[in-house]
């Protein structure tokens, strides 16, 4: 059984620990679709103040749903729509402070405010996308982007389907 401890006092700290705790989760099991419900899990017990946290995977021609927590979501997303698919098409982390302004901004659920969406890439293979939503205005911020980037950089090729 794995055992979550995080006690770190500023975000910085909060996201070496998530970094490290994902790391031990992912230790040893390839599955791609596994670790990402694994992940999705620590992320939602982690961080405070979301409504949905998890990830869309490239199917080769568009993005679909995988290991997520929250509500019900979209399960198809074309590469270039949304929050989701310009994270994808640019393979640049998108923070959105408010999704109502965003062009295109997709809904799935009505209670979301804010949006953070780090791309999933390996090598030049986009394989996903992490996906997390809060119901709260400008709930993410530099050090987000700094700590999920960080944290698909150190797991981000344990995502990837074994052939």
């Amino acid at each position: 059984m794995f055992e979550l401890k995080i006690d770190a006092t500023s975000k910085p700290e909060m996201y070496a620990d998530l970094v490290s705790a994902a790391q031990g989760l992912v230790e040893g099991e390839h599955d791609p679709v596994a670790n990402m419900a694994n992940i999705a899990a620590l992320i939602w017990q982690t961080l405070p103040d979301l409504n949905w946290a998890g990830f869309y995977r490239h199917d080769g021609s568009e993005l679909v749903l995988g290991p997520f927590q929250g509500k019900p979501a979209c399960i198809r997303i074309p590469i270039g729509n949304g929050v989701c698919g310009t994270a994808a098409a640019t393979r640049l982390t998108q923070c959105v402070p408010d999704v109502h302004a965003f062009p295109g901004h997709i809904a799935c659920d009505a209670a979301s405010r804010s949006e953070i969406v780090v791309p999933i890439v390996v090598g030049e293979q986009l394989i996903g996308v992490l996906d997390l939503d809060s119901p709260s205005p400008a709930r993410f911020d530099a050090d987000d982007v700094q700590g999920l980037e960080t944290l698909i950089a150190a797991i981000g090729r344990i995502l990837v389907k074994a052939d």
